[in-house]
């Protein structure tokens, strides 16, 4: 069941990825401090700008994030289920108090937990680290899936700009039981990331059938060896309880 899964996750993302627009130039993310204007049809069922903001700044309110920043210094984008960009948004006004490379990363995000999920299927971007690695079964994938670069430019009108994020913080987004698109998240460590996407999709009221949890994060040090599982961050945080801290690095 666990390859059918997989299978047809493929199969949805490679579908999603083809027609990627043309935008001339790339830009400094840095000056990327707008929400996007241009939004792709059949982004009505998904939340705006201006719901995707609220979403984002009271999510770390419900509980210890964990993270560098507690998740209050996020990016948000969201996808449709054809993969075109619907909303991005920065966390605040100010390019000093976030990351501005997290904009890009949050795009990427949403485009692959569309890309790599099906209405009876989800697959958050933590679930896909273990199986990315080198020696495991989608080694390589995002090779085909390169982000465009045209998507740099906030201003572009490109609307799919593709990428394969295989760590935490991008989320499939629900209607019922069917999916509608992608959320990315990004601008703290991948599992604080995920933590507050996982909020922001409970708010709007678009996780998948099995709930909030059906594709949540999962640890080996508290949970069963998977091939789901990701590696820890430093001060990471689940669902309230302190999981632990990344392991420093020894020997150079």
């Amino acid at each position: 069941m666990k390859g059918i899964a997989i299978g047809a996750a493929l199969a949805a993302g490679l579908a999603a990825c083809g027609g990627s627009g043309t935008s001339g130039g790339t830009h400094d993310t840095a000056n990327a401090n707008e929400p996007k204007a241009v939004a792709a049809a059949d982004c009505s069922v998904l939340p705006g700008a201006d719901d995707l903001a609220r979403y984002l700044r009271t999510a770390p309110d419900s509980g210890e994030a964990g993270g560098l920043f507690h998740g209050r210094a996020e990016w948000g984008a969201i996808v449709n289920r054809k993969g075109e960009i619907c909303e991005v948004v920065p966390p605040s006004d100010s390019t000093g108090g976030y990351w501005p490379g997290s904009r890009t990363i949050a795009m990427a995000k949403a485009f692959t937990a569309n890309g790599f999920s099906t209405d009876t299927a989800a697959m958050s971007t933590a679930r896909l680290y273990t199986m990315t690695q080198p020696g495991h079964s989608l080694w390589g994938v995002s090779q085909p899936e390169p982000f465009n670069p045209a998507c740099l430019d906030p201003k572009s009108d490109t609307k799919i700009c593709g990428g394969a994020i295989a760590f935490g913080g991008g989320v499939p987004l629900y209607k019922g039981t069917h999916i509608v698109g992608g959320l990315g998240v990004s601008g703290d460590t991948p599992c604080a990331d995920h933590e507050i996407a996982k909020r922001v999709r409970h708010m709007a009221g678009l996780d998948p059938k099995g709930g909030p949890a059906a594709d949540d994060i999962q640890y080996s040090k508290v949970d069963r060896p998977s091939i789901y599982t990701h590696p820890l961050c430093p001060n990471t945080w689940r669902n309230g309880q302190r999981i632990g801290d990344e392991a420093p690095a020894a020997g150079y």
